[in-house]
This record gives structure tokens, sequence and C-alpha cells, in this order.
């Protein structure tokens, strides 16, 4: 069985280890509970990214956090709006607290870099913003040893990848809620959560191109979902996770992983 990149099946002494190297790295998974229609759980963002960290993280020999679990408010044009039942959100100012308040701990304890792997749209700019006033708070300044990433899973989905996932023309981001996407990884990653026989099949949603509060609750597909999840498949879910998590820790590792100092050959 492998070795638990989980952070929360180490002890503490063991935590102390990792940390003495000097180059630790621990990823967040970050999502929501979210409504995602009759055929996902509300916990598919979260389920998602931390996943995702799983992946990278065994790539890079690095740790994974517990996730932070909810998110900040769903909106309509890109989870489907708030007021649905199922969806238990955040305000902005308490989830910019909980990342300021966790890349604070990680830091001041050693760990080297932290990377939050984001799993719910509306979440970014209140990572964002929390990561930027605990590096303030530190004191750590641009050029500093010590750094923090954040990202969002989606954007490391390649054309290629879009392309076979939807061969009849990928829909567009903002509308990708409930759909073909998230409904394959799950397929692929945790099949026994997906209710494909719950599945209703439905045209996308036509959605205002301003934010009207508040929001005018039928301009949501009844579904919760913005697109249809018609055309999931195990199969693209697994594409999608086995390009993503290769582009990411690709790129993690060039950005992170420090190479090793050649050594001096005597003359």
């Amino acid at each position: 069985m492998d070795k638990s990149v989980f952070l929360e099946d180490l002890d503490a002494f063991a935590y102390r280890e990792a940390l003495a190297s000097g180059e630790a790295i621990v990823i967040i998974p970050v999502g929501s509970l979210e409504q995602h229609g009759p055929h996902l759980p509300l916990g598919t963002d979260t389920i998602l990214s931390s996943h995702f960290a799983e992946g990278v993280a065994r790539r890079l020999g690095a740790l994974v956090a517990q996730p932070i679990a909810y998110g900040y408010k769903s909106q309509q044009k890109s989870g489907g709006g708030n007021h649905l039942s199922g969806t238990v959100s955040l305000d902005g100012a308490t989830l910019v607290g909980v990342a300021r308040n966790l890349i604070k701990s990680f830091l001041n304890q050693g760990v080297r870099h932290v990377v939050f792997i984001n799993g719910h749209f509306e979440n970014y700019q209140f990572l964002y913003e929390g990561i930027d006033l605990a590096l303030d708070e530190l004191g750590i300044k641009p050029g500093a040893a010590q750094s923090v990433l954040l990202l969002s899973y989606w954007d490391f989905v390649s054309q290629d990848t879009l392309t076979q996932v939807y061969p009849d023309g990928f829909p567009g981001w903002d509308i990708e809620h409930g759909g073909v996407l998230e409904t394959s990884l799950m397929l692929h990653l945790e099949p026994a959560r997906v209710a494909m026989d719950r599945l209703i099949d439905g045209p996308a949603a036509v959605l205002p191109r301003f934010d009207r509060l508040p929001v005018v609750p039928e301009r949501t597909p009844a579904t919760g979902c913005l697109s249809s999840a018609a055309g999931s498949s195990t199969a693209k879910g697994g594409l999608l996770y086995e390009q993503v998590v290769g582009d990411l820790a690709v790129d993690l590792a060039h950005e992170l992983v420090r190479e090793p100092v050649p050594a001096v050959v005597p003359a």
C-alpha cells in the first residue's frame, strides 16, 4: 500500500522530519458545499480538488493538508446561485481569514511552499487576498525563498483534452457547473458517488451578461446545473485527470523543486 501523503495521517514527529529538510511543500485543496444537480454530491468541488492535490503530491513528494471544504457564495452565472438548497457558503471576509491563517501557520512552521488547488470558481480572489495579507504580515517580500501558489485545476485542462472531451465543441467554462467535466471526473475518481440514472439532460443555461442582486431564481435551470452532463464518461474523466495532474506536476516541479547543486569535481 502506498504511503499516505495526507497530513491528517501523519504524526507530529513525522511531520517535523518532513519540515527539517527545508523543502517541504504543502498542498491545500479548496472546494465548497454546493448543489451540483440531482446526480452529483454536494461535496463535488472539495472531492475533486482533493484528488488533484493527492495526485500532484505523489509526483512531487509533497504533503496534502485537510481541505477548505466550504467556499464563497455560489453565484448564479457560475454555480447556479447561493439561493439553492444544499449550498452552504462563507462570506468573503471569512474565506480571506481562513486562507490568511493557514498561510501564516504553515510558513511559520517552516513549510517552504504552500499550494492552493482550487475547485470552486467563486473562491479565487478571496484566497488571493488572504495569501497577500498573510505574506505582508509575515514580512515575506518579492524574491523570498518561501512562497505560495494559487491555481484552479481547470486552468490546466489542455485544448487537446477539451477537444476529446467535447467533440461537438466546448460550451465554455462559464456554464461548466454539474456538466460533462465534473461528472466525468467523478465517474473516474468516485463512481459510487455519481447517480447517472438521476441525470437530467437539458439545454444549457442562458444568463445575462450582468449580475442582478437579488437574483431572479427562475433564471437558474431547475436542475441547478448550468449545462448538461449528457456525454459524460469514465474514460473522459480518466483523460482529464491524468492530463491535468501530469501537466500540473511538471509546472509545479519546475517552479518549486530546486535542482541539486552539481558536485565539484577535483582537477
